[in-house]
């Protein structure tokens, strides 16, 4: 992914699948090539071979399991993930949340393949955990403000520069994102500031009255 960046986690909304989803995601594409923004999306697993197809764009799936190939009914396989032509995949997000060995596991089995790992912490002391796996990206958010509407870099800037400076101590390679209560282009400001490389958001945009509109002001932000 090209930094800095704009993450568009697409979760299981409504909005976010289908028809719509298809139309969300070619919102997202257009705004990227209007603005020259980085944006990429990760929709719902159902709908990401679609997506890579469809739009010209980074796509991420939600989520994947630290397996190989062979038999194992109902897992997201990384080299499947990655055959598709996605570029990598989110990882321990809080509604989706993984024992440490399995990120550590999960994050290894998708550097094998080359898929791009973005795994997200709640806290700093996760961040600094997680970026000691080697992932390409940590994603601090605390759920606390997930979907809500004050962003995470008003309600808990030190949460963000914390993480910023943990990660890097560990691994300077890591490169560390914010999300949580995520909607405006003020708000990517300040998480540039405060050190990250971009932004991890779902509801600011698919939940949107106008997403076009969202985005663009995001993408200002950048």
């Amino acid at each position: 992914m090209r930094t800095p960046v704009i993450i568009l986690n697409f979760k299981a909304y409504r909005e976010s699948f289908g028809e719509r989803g298809l139309a969300l995601a070619k919102i997202c594409e257009e705004v990227a090539k209007e603005t020259g923004a980085s944006i990429v999306i990760a929709p719902q697993q159902i709908d990401l071979s679609l997506m890579v197809k469809e739009v010209d764009i980074p796509v991420l799936a939600q989520h994947v399991d630290p397996i190989g190939e062979g038999s194992f009914t109902g897992h997201i396989s990384p080299s499947a993930v990655k055959e598709i032509g996605a570029i990598g995949t989110l990882l321990n997000h809080s509604e989706r949340r993984l024992p440490p060995e399995m990120i550590k596991s999960t994050v290894e089995k998708c550097r094998d393949v080359g898929l791009e790992t973005v795994v997200c912490a709640n806290d700093i002391e996760m961040g600094r955990v997680a970026a000691s796996f080697g992932p390409d990206y940590v994603a601090v958010e605390p759920p606390e403000l997930i979907g809500g509407d004050i962003s995470v870099t008003s309600a808990n800037p030190e949460v963000v520069s914390g993480t910023v400076e943990k990660v890097k101590e560990v691994n300077p390679n890591v490169i560390v994102l914010c999300g949580a209560g995520v909607k405006n282009g003020e708000d990517v400001r300040k998480a540039i500031e405060l050190g990250t490389e971009g932004v991890l958001l779902a509801s600011g945009v698919v939940k949107a009255t106008d997403p076009r509109s969202a985005l663009l002001d995001l993408a200002g932000g950048l």
